[in-house]
C-alpha cells in the first residue's frame, strides 16, 4: 500500500519475529556537533578539508545525499533523534534548552535507547546530552527551563548533590558527558547521575583558537580545558567498545560528539593542520575522532556484526568563519543556502552515512529523504520490533532505502528553525512558512524580512540554492503542503497510525 504525501516505509515491515540476522546487531550512532554537509570531503569534491575516516565510512556503506536534521539546532534535533518525535509537538517551540535546564523528554515517551534495553542491549551515552537533566537545585533557586539561563542563574545548582532524570532515565546503562554544548555551563564531565568533579572555579573557555571571544562565564571544575574534552569522549567510546565486546549482550552507543562546535579547541595535535583555520583543524580532529570508533570496532571483532550511522545534528555554524573559508575554497555548507539555525537546506541538510557490513552494499548512494527521527524506526526494525501507537509518530524505518527490505521510502519531512519556523518537502518542493531564514542568515527575522512574501516555495530540483520563490505561481502547491502540515499537526503523527493527542498548542504559521 502506498500514501500519496509522503510515501512511508510499510510498517509491516516491523512485525515481531522478523529480525534481519541470527544475531542482533550491534548499534553505533555518532552525532557531530555543527559540521557542514560541505565540510566532508566525498560530499564536496572541491572541499578542502581533508576526511579520510569519513570517506573511507561512506566507501563502506551508503551515503544518503538528501538526509535532514528535523531543526536547524541542537536540542530539538537530539529530540527527535532520541524519540522518533518532532521536537516542535514537545514543549520546546524554538531555541536550545541551557546546561542547566530540566529534562525535556517526557517520562512515558519511548527512546531510541529504551527500546534497545528492553530488548537485550546494553546501552550507552558518551559525549553532549542538551536534552536537559534534573540538577537540585539551591533553596528558592530557579533556572530557566526552555532556555539558556542568564548569568545570574549559573550558580543556582547544588552540584555536588546527584542529578536526577538525566540520560540513565530515559534508557541508558551507562552516561558520561557533558550536560549541554561546550559552551554553556558548567564546565565539567557527568558520569551517569554525578559530576566527576566539583566545578568550584568561575571562568569561561575560548571561543576560538587564535581568536578574542569567550564563551559564557561560569561554574568550572579545576583542570577542565575545551581541547581536551574530544579525547576524553574518544577514550570513552573506545574503552567502552572494547569492554562490551567481550560481553554477551548486544550493545548501542550514542556518541554525540562536542565537536566542531564553539568552542573551537582543536588541540596541539591538529592546530594548523589543515592550513584552513582553526575551524577546519577542529572536523580533521572529529574525522579522527570517527576513525578510532571504526578501529575499535575492527580491533575487537564487532566490525562485520556492527550497524554504524554516522551524521551531524544541523548544518556548519557562522562561528566557523564563513568568509576566511570562501576566501580560500571552502564552504562548510557546500551548494545550499544558508547555515545553522535557518530554515533553509543549509541549515539542516546533514552528512549521513550508514555502514552495515553484509548487509548495506559498500559504496553506495540513496537519494531518499531520511530525517533523524528515522532512526528510532530503523533500530525497531533491525531488531524485528513493533512501535506502539504512541512511539515514533514521525519516525520511518530506513530498511528500504538501504537496500535492506522491500518497502516503500518516505518523500516527505518536515524541518523547524531556531524560531520556530516550519519548512516542508514533498519530493521536489521545499515550502518555507516564513518570509526569510527563520535563523540567522538574511534575510534574518524581524530585521531584513519587509516586503517579502509571507512564504517561500522552492523548486530543489531546479533551484538547490533557494534562490527562487515561486509561492506567487505555485498557489496550489502551498495551498496542499500547508493543509498537510496542518493534518499532520491535529493527528499528532506524520506517519500512519492511531491519532495522537497533542499535550502542547503547535503554531504552523505565525
Amino acid at each position: 500500500m502506498r500514501y500519496a504525501f509522503p510515501v512511508f516505509a510499510l510498517l509491516a515491515t516491523l512485525a515481531p519475529g522478523s529480525r534481519l540476522t541470527a544475531a542482533p546487531p550491534n548499534i553505533v550512532v555518532i552525532l557531530a556537533d555543527d559540521l557542514g554537509y560541505g565540510d566532508v570531503r566525498c560530499l564536496n569534491p572541491d572541499g578542502k578539508i581533508p576526511t579520510p575516516n569519513l570517506d573511507k565510512l561512506a566507501a563502506s556503506g551508503m551515503t544518503f545525499t538528501d538526509a535532514h536534521s528535523p531543526s536547524g539546532v541542537c536540542s530539538p534535533t537530539r529530540y527527535g533523534l532520541m524519540t522518533g518525535r518532532y521536537a516542535w509537538r514537545s514543549k520546546l517551540k524554538s531555541g536550545v534548552l541551557g546546561g542547566l535546564s530540566p529534562r525535556l523528554i517526557e517520562p512515558s515517551r519511548l527512546t531510541v535507547a529504551q527500546l534497545l534495553k528492553d530488548n537485550g542491549y546494553h546501552t550507552a551515552c558518551i559525549g553532549k546530552w542538551h536534552l536537559g537533566m534534573d540538577w537540585q537545585l539551591k533553596p528558592d533557586k530557579k533556572v530557566s527551563e526552555l532556555s539558556i539561563e542568564p548569568r545570574e542563574q549559573v550558580f543556582n545548582v547544588e552540584y555536588n548533590k546527584p542529578i536526577k532524570n538525566g540520560p540513565n532515565a530515559v534508557g541508558f546503562d551507562y552516561y558520561f558527558g557533558i550536560s549541554a554544548s561546550l559552551d554553556m555551563v558548567p564546565y565539567t564531565f557527568i558520569e551517569n547521575d554525578k559530576v566527576t568533579a566539583n566545578p568550584t572555579e568561575d571562568r569561561d573557555l575560548a571561543m576560538f583558537a587564535g581568536k578574542p571571544g569567550r564563551t559564557r562565564k561560569g561554574p568550572a571544575a579545576p583542570g577542565f580545558e575545551a581541547e581536551d574534552v574530544l579525547p576524553t569522549l574518544r577514550d570513552k567510546a573506545v574503552a567502552y567498545i572494547g569492554e562490551r565486546a567481550k560481553g554477551k549482550k548486544p550493545f548501542f552507543l550514542y556518541l554525540p560528539l562536542t565537536t566542531p562546535h564553539t568552542p573551537v579547541a582543536p588541540g596541539k595535535e591538529f592546530a594548523g593542520k589543515s592550513k584552513l583555520n582553526a575551524y577546519a583543524d577542529f572536523v580533521m580532529a572529529t574525522d579522527a575522532v570517527a576513525g578510532d570508533i571504526l578501529a575499535a570496532l575492527k580491533k575487537h571483532g564487532v566490525e562485520d556484526n556492527t550497524l554504524v550511522i554516522f551524521t551531524s545534528d544541523n548544518g556548519c555554524s557562522p562561528q566557523a568563519d564563513f568568509p576566511a573559508l570562501l576566501k580560500l575554497g571552502h564552504n562548510p555548507n557546500h551548494v545550499f543556502r544558508g547555515n545553522k539555525a535557518d530554515v533553509y537546506e543549509g541549515g539542516h541538510r546533514v552528512p549521513f552515512f550508514v555502514r552495515w557490513p553484509g548487509k548495506v552494499k559498500p559504496d553506495s548512494v540513496s537519494k531518499a529523504l531520511a530525517v533523524h527521527t528515522d532512526i528510532l524506526a530503523t533500530c525497531a526494525d533491525v531488531i524485528g520490533v513493533k512501535l506502539p501507537d504512541d512511539a515514533g509518530e514521525d519516525s520511518v524505518s530506513l530498511l528500504p532505502a538501504l537496500g535492506v527490505r522491500k518497502g516503500d521510502v518516505r518523500e516527505g519531512i518536515v524541518v523547524h528553525s531556531i524560531n520556530g519556523s516550519f519548512g516542508v518537502r514533498e519530493g521536489k518542493w521545499k515550502l518555507c512558512l516564513c518570509a526569510g531564514s527563520g535563523g540567522w542568515s538574511a534575510p534574518r527575522p524581524g530585521k531584513d524580512e519587509a516586503g517579502l512574501p509571507a512564504v517561500q516555495l522552492f523548486d530543489l530540483e531546479k533551484d538547490i540554492g533557494e534562490k527562487s520563490n515561486l509561492q506567487d505561481k505555485n498557489a496550489d502547491v502551498v495551498e496542499r503542503m500547508t493543509k498537510q502540515l496542518e493534518r499532520w499537526v491535529a493527528d499528532g503523527r506524520s506517519t500512519p497510525g492511531k491519532p495522537q493527542k497533542n499535550t502542547t498548542p503547535v503554531v504552523v504559521r505565525k
